[in-house]
């Protein structure tokens, strides 16, 4: 049972089941951040074990302005243990890492049955650690990830987007709990979030008013222009190339005009529909795009002579790597093992280690710089399936926790 001594339970006023991914339509009037539909989740795999999960539809925007709804979800931390503090719980703003497009695979959808389901899970340790410091946790789906249809698919690693899901979810919990949640926050990711974590503190000051204490990334994703380049020139096939279609579906989010007939070739193009019901793991399978050599991806004799197209879709991978200007102290972690991300690649690829120098370098007019917290190659354990990417979550979390409370706590 949770106190009830100060009601701050929102109204629920969603419908029942999938239907609450469906936005009504038009949206009702609004701004950034107004909630839409919000019920208590009824979703265990998603649920948070250490809080009070409660389902949440909010207004955001696209890149270009247009109003959209963006799924997520809102936990606040047992009552019992932690009472609602003087000026309400810090809270946490996650921006979760790659699990692919299609609508299943939003963390607040999946129950448990998909291929993205061990990715989705996997964080749960890290933020019911949160929560049992007394902090709330938000969790966005990002843009059209849940609410997504054939003509409106997530932007995958679209900076701005993924920004406006991250930042606009703190404005909605603010709303729905306006007695329990506090103006402090604190943004978190790993892999595709910690990507996205980085935007998100580098937009904060135009989109939310106030709060921002600091910014985490564990493994954040950087780089993704010669790593696409360096891929489309190898004689093989790899799970990695599962990739290429939702860079594309990114891409296209940020420059609708790109064509995927003229970027894809033939044979990438009979499976470019995969992204709509298939998660980043099921696109590995021999049969979808990890059956596609390298070399066979995409259309002409890119990437030494790009089509107009083609150049567009540079233009948009170029702009994904996080070099942002950022006024709030940064911690990114990083293992020396990661398989995913990598800390160190041969020219011309870079890894982490550049992101940070560049980091650095955007940012020293500033005051910030990174605190850098970089694993060796035996600090952090293969952790199962998912490998040291997704272990270095747990490595972390220690002294991430330890980092952030530091950041609520001081005056």
């Amino acid at each position: 049972m949770y106190d009830t001594t100060l009601d701050i339970d929102p109204v629920e006023n969603a419908p029942a089941g999938d239907a609450f991914y469906t936005p009504p339509s038009p949206l009702p009037d609004g701004v950034p951040g107004d909630p839409v539909y919000v019920r208590r989740l009824d979703n265990p795999a998603a649920a948070l074990e250490a809080g009070e999960n409660w389902l949440v539809l909010y207004r955001s925007q696209d890149v270009r302005g247009g109003e959209v709804a963006t799924s997520g979800i809102i936990v606040l931390p047992d009552r019992n243990e932690h009472p609602v503090p003087t000026g309400g719980y810090p809270l946490i703003s996650w921006a979760h890492g790659t699990v692919g497009v299609a609508n299943k695979v939003a963390p607040s959808r999946d129950r448990g049955d998909t291929g993205a389901s061990p990715m989705n899970a996997y964080p749960n340790d890290l933020l019911n650690r949160f929560l049992g410091c007394g902090w709330a946790v938000a969790m966005t789906d990002y843009e059209a990830l849940g609410t997504g249809t054939a003509d409106h698919i997530h932007p995958y690693l679209l900076g701005a987007s993924e920004a406006n899901g991250v930042l606009d979810i703190v404005l909605a919990a603010r709303r729905l709990f306006p007695d329990a949640i506090g103006e402090k926050f604190a943004i978190v990711g790993h892999s595709q979030g910690g990507q996205a974590a980085l935007f998100a503190a580098h937009h904060a000051p135009e989109r939310v008013e106030r709060g921002l204490v600091g910014v985490a990334a564990i493994a954040p994703s950087n780089h993704s222009l010669p790593l696409v380049q360096a891929g489309a020139e190898e004689d093989k096939t790899g799970d990695g190339f599962a990739f290429t279609p939702l860079f594309l579906a990114g891409a296209i989010g940020g420059n609708p005009e790109i064509d995927p007939t003229q970027v894809l070739s033939d044979q990438a193009l009979e499976r470019w529909p995969h992204i709509l019901d298939r998660s980043r793991a099921e696109l590995s399978d021999e049969e979808s795009w990890g059956g596609i050599k390298g070399n066979a991806q995409f259309r002409g004799t890119y990437p030494e002579d790009p089509n107009p197209h083609q150049q567009l879709f540079d233009d948009q991978l170029a702009k994904m790597n996080p070099d942002v200007e950022i006024r709030v102290p940064v911690r990114i972690a990083q293992a020396a093992g990661d398989l995913r991300v990598f800390a160190v690649l041969p020219d011309p690829l870079k890894g982490t280690d550049i992101l940070v120098d560049e980091l650095n370098e955007t940012n020293k007019k500033h005051g910030v710089e990174v605190e850098y917290k970089r694993y060796g190659l035996l600090e952090v354990p293969v952790g199962g399936p998912l490998g040291v990417h997704f272990a270095t979550i747990n490595r972390d979390a220690e002294a991430l926790t330890a980092w952030i409370d530091g950041l609520f706590t001081r005056p």
